[in-house]
């Protein structure tokens, strides 16, 4: 099993900025990717960024040129810097790691208790 720590997250004004880290542990035999979704009040839980052991990310449309997600392939720990934030950027964020438990094992979720996330106008 894989247990996902996250920290960070909170309160700030619109233009400001905010970061989130999260911690894996536990025992797994490969990460596919780390990444960050976010859930509103009333919408669906969206990807906000990922990113793989090889260091390519993917990242929303509504999110790019203000946020960047990195790694610690070492620490297993996968952090989202959020700059620029608006209003529209308040939900809970959800730390999310795919991965397997053997070479051919089908990829499994897991998440992150989540860490709320507001932004004021």
């Amino acid at each position: 099993q894989v247990q996902l720590v996250e920290s960070g997250g909170g309160l700030v004004q619109a233009g400001g900025s905010l970061g989130l880290s999260c911690a894996a542990s536990g025992s797994i035999f490969s990460i596919n990717t780390m990444g960050w979704y976010r859930q509103a009040p009333g919408k669906q839980r969206e990807l906000v960024a990922s990113i793989t052991n090889g260091g390519n990310t993917n990242y929303a449309d509504s999110v790019k040129g203000r946020f960047t997600i990195s790694r610690d392939n070492a620490k297993d720990t996968v952090y989202l810097q959020m700059n620029s934030l608006k209003p529209e950027d308040t939900a809970v964020y959800y730390c999310n790691l795919r991965g397997r438990h053997s070479i051919v094992g089908v990829p499994i979720d897991y998440w992150g208790q989540g860490t709320q996330v507001t932004v004021s106008s």
